[in-house]
C-alpha cells in the first residue's frame, strides 16, 4: 500500500510541475538570455517524480500487493519474480506510465543535449512536449491509473496472461516505447523549428539523431515483437500482418523514409515539407497505434485492454495534437520555390525521393487493411478480416523495382550524375536473375513473379557486398544497412517458398510416416514448476536420413488457469526445424505440427545488421575520421 501511496502522489506533482515549466519557459522566450536554469531544474525534477512513480508500481508488484487494482489484476504471489517485474508495464496501466517515463526522459536529454542551438526553438521544443505530457498525465490519473485501491484487499492476485510471461515480450515494450516516444521528441522539435523558420542544416544534423535513436529502438522492438510470437504462438512465423504488428510498422515506415529526407535536408535544404509532414505523421501514427490497442477495438491477439472511455480520450487528445501541427505548418512553413529545380534525374537525391514515394505506397497498404475494417464494421457492422494475400497482392509487385531503386541509388552523385562506367550494374542485374532462375525454375506457382523478385533482391544483396569490398568504410553505414534489409528481402522470400509443413494426429507411441518427414511420438513426461505444470512430449524426426530429437510442451498454468503450447525449435544456419502440440478435445491424441523454416536465424540476423547500421550512422564521425 505504501508503495502505491508514493506512486499516486509523485504522479500528481508531476503534472502540477509543469506549471513552473510553463511559467518560466514563457518567462525566459521573451528575453535574449541564455535558457534559464531553472527550466532544465524543474525539467529533471518532473523526471525524477514520474520515474518515482513507476517505481512505486514495479514495487508493489515485487511484494504483491494487492491492494492495487492493478497488481490484483495483473499478477500473482506464484510468479517468478522477473515476470512480476515485467508485469508491470504487461498491462494497459503500467504500459502508459512507461510511456510517460519515456517522455519526460526524453525532453530532458534533449535539453541537455541541443545546449548549442537557438535559444527559442529549445523551448519552444519543451512547451510542445509538454502538452503531450500533460495529456499523458491527465490521461493517467483520469482514467488509467496504475494506483487505484481496491478493499477488502484479496489474498491472491488473477495473474498475468501465461504468453505474456516470456524473456522476449518481458524487454519488448520497453524497447519499442523508446522508439514510439522518440518520435514525440522528433513531433515537437519540427513543430518548434518550423514556428521559428528554423528548418535549416544546423536543424536537421541535430534532429537526425533522435530520428536514428528512434528509428533503431522501433527496428529492435519489432524485432523482439516478431521473435516472441515466432516461438511463443507456435504459428511458425515471423510476421502474421496481425492490426497490432501493422500498428508498429507503420510508424517505422514512416520514420524510415523521414529518415532518408532528412539526410538530404542536410545536403541541401531542400524537402523541409516532406521532413515537417513526416515527422508529424510518424508521431500521429504512434499515437494511433496507442489509441487502437488501448480502445480493443483490435481483433488481435496482441490487444489487452478493452475499454472505449480510454480509447475516445486518445482520439480527442490525439485529434487536438494534429489540429496543431497542421496550423503551424499551414501558417508558419515558408514553401521553397526552388525545390522544382533542385532535382536531376540521375542524382542521389532522386533516387531517395523515388523510394520515399514507395515506402508511402507500402504504408498506405498498410494503413487501409488495418484501417478499412473497423470502418466497414461501423458502417455496416459487417465484421471483416484483411491477411496476408491483400498485401502480398499489393505490396510484391512494388517491391521489385523498389529493391532495384535501393541497389542503383547510393552508386549515383549527389547534385547531378549518371550511369557512365555503371555497367557493371547491369552485369550484376543479369547475374542476380540467373541465380534466381536456378532457384526457383521448379516452382511451378507464380515462377515469373518468384524469378524477378528473388532476383531484385540478389541484385541489392550483391550490390551492397560489393560495395563492402570497394569503398571498405566509405558510408559503411549506409551499406550495412541496406545489406541487411537485402538480406532481410531475401530470407523472408526463401523462407516463404520453400517453407514445408505437416499437421497430424498422434498418440503416444504411434508414428507417422509421408513421402518427407516420419515422426515417431516416443513419451510424454509430467514436470512440476513453480507456477505452472508442465507436459513435454518426445518426438523423434526422421527427415532424409537424419534423426532430430524435439521436445514441444503444453503448460498448464495456476493462475489464470489456462493452458499454453510451447514450441521446440532446432535451429541451424539452414533451416529451423520446429514444431508444437494441442490437445484434442475429449480424445487421447494430440495434434502435432511439424514444420521446416529455412534461413530462419537470417532473418533476425538481418534486422539486428539494419541496427547496427543505424547505431553506426550515429558514430560515423570517429570511424571515418
Amino acid at each position: 500500500m505504501l508503495y502505491s501511496f508514493i506512486g499516486y502522489y509523485s504522479l500528481i506533482f508531476g503534472l502540477f510541475i509543469s506549471l513552473p515549466i510553463f511559467f518560466f519557459s514563457i518567462k525566459n522566450f521573451k528575453t535574449d538570455a541564455v535558457l534559464d536554469p531553472k527550466i532544465i531544474t524543474f525539467s529533471f525534477i518532473q523526471l525524477f517524480l514520474v520515474i518515482i512513480s513507476f517505481l512505486g508500481l514495479v514495487f508493489s508488484f515485487v511484494y504483491s500487493d494487492f491492494s492495487n487494482e492493478t497488481v490484483f489484476n495483473n499478477s500473482h504471489t506464484t510468479k517468478p519474480l522477473f515476470y512480476k517485474i515485467s508485469g508491470t508495464w504487461g498491462n494497459h496501466e503500467g504500459s502508459l506510465l512507461l510511456w510517460l517515463v519515456v517522455l519526460t526522459l526524453f525532453i530532458f536529454l534533449f535539453l541537455i543535449k541541443s545546449k548549442g542551438l537557438l535559444k527559442k526553438y529549445r523551448i519552444l521544443t519543451l512547451l510542445f512536449q509538454q502538452i503531450i505530457i500533460i495529456g499523458f498525465f491527465i490521461f493517467l490519473i483520469k482514467s488509467s491509473n496504475p494506483f487505484n485501491y481496491i478493499f477488502p484487499i484479496p489474498n491472491e492476485g488473477l495473474g498475468l496472461n501465461p504468453i505474456l510471461q516470456d524473456p522476449a515480450l518481458a524487454i519488448h515494450p520497453p524497447i519499442l516505447y523508446l522508439g514510439y516516444v522518440g518520435s514525440s521528441i522528433i513531433f515537437s522539435s519540427v513543430l518548434a523549428a518550423t514556428t521559428l523558420d528554423y528548418i535549416t542544416k544546423e536543424w536537421a544534423i541535430h534532429i537526425k539523431s533522435w530520428i536514428l535513436i528512434s528509428w533503431v529502438f522501433l527496428t529492435l522492438g519489432i524485432l523482439l515483437g516478431s521473435i516472441w510470437a515466432y516461438y511463443e504462438l507456435g504459428w511458425g512465423g515471423f510476421w502474421f500482418w496481425d492490426p497490432v504488428e501493422n500498428v508498429s510498422l507503420m510508424p517505422w515506415l514512416a520514420l524510415t523514409t523521414l529518415l532518408h529526407s532528412i539526410i538530404i535536408l542536410e545536403k541541401k535544404s531542400i524537402l523541409s515539407s516532406w521532413v515537417i509532414i513526416l515527422s508529424i505523421a510518424t508521431f500521429t501514427l504512434s499515437m494511433c497505434g496507442t489509441f487502437l490497442v488501448r480502445s480493443g477495438i483490435l481483433n488481435s491477439v496482441h490487444t489487452f485492454a478493452n475499454d472505449p472511455e480510454r480509447g475516445l480520450f486518445i482520439l480527442i487528445f490525439l485529434f487536438i495534437l494534429i489540429f496543431i501541427s497542421l496550423f503551424i505548418f499551414f501558417i508558419y512553413h515558408k514553401t521553397d520555390n526552388k525545390v522544382s529545380n533542385s532535382f536531376f534525374l540521375l542524382s542521389k537525391e532522386t533516387s531517395i525521393l523515388v523510394n520515399n514515394w514507395f515506402m508511402m505506397y507500402f504504408l498506405s497498404v498498410i494503413l487501409i487493411g488495418t484501417v478499412y475494417p473497423i470502418f466497414l464494421e461501423v458502417i455496416s457492422s459487417q465484421k471483416i478480416s484483411v491477411g496476408p494475400p491483400f498485401y502480398h497482392k499489393l505490396i510484391i509487385p512494388f517491391l521489385i523495382p523498389f529493391l532495384i531503386f535501393m541497389a542503383i541509388g547510393p552508386q549515383l552523385k549527389w547534385i547531378k550524375g549518371g550511369l557512365e562506367g555503371k555497367l557493371n550494374l547491369l552485369i550484376f542485374f543479369i547475374i542476380s536473375l540467373l541465380i534466381s532462375f536456378f532457384i526457383v525454375k521448379n516452382f511451378k506457382d507464380n515462377f515469373l513473379i518468384n524469378t524477378i523478385l528473388i532476383g531484385s533482391a540478389f541484385y541489392l544483396f550483391s550490390i551492397t557486398i560489393r560495395d563492402f569490398l570497394l569503398k571498405k568504410l566509405k558510408n559503411i553505414h549506409q551499406n550495412v544497412a541496406h545489406f541487411g534489409f537485402s538480406l532481410l528481402i531475401l530470407s523472408i522470400l526463401l523462407n516463404n517458398i520453400f517453407s514445408s509443413e505437416l499437421i497430424t494426429n498422434l498418440k503416444v507411441g504411434e508414428r507417422f510416416k509421408n513421402d518427407k518427414f516420419e515422426i515417431v511420438f516416443n513419451d510424454l513426461k509430467k514436470f512440476e514448476q513453480k507456477n505452472y505444470v508442465s507436459f513435454k512430449g518426445n518426438f523423434l524426426i526422421i527427415h532424409n536420413q537424419k534423426k532430430d530429437e524435439l521436445k514441444p510442451e503444453l503448460r498448464v498454468y495456476n493462475q489464470p488457469n489456462i493452458v499454453t503450447s510451447e514450441a521446440d525449435i532446432k535451429t541451424n544456419l539452414f533451416s529451423d526445424k520446429f514444431i508444437t502440440m494441442n490437445t484434442v478435445k475429449n480424445e487421447e491424441y494430440f495434434n502435432i505440427r511439424y514444420q521446416v523454416k529455412p534461413f530462419m536465424i537470417w532473418i533476425w540476423v538481418s534486422v539486428l545488421l539494419i541496427s547496427l547500421g543505424g547505431i553506426l550512422s550515429l558514430n560515423k564521425k570517429k570511424y571515418e575520421k
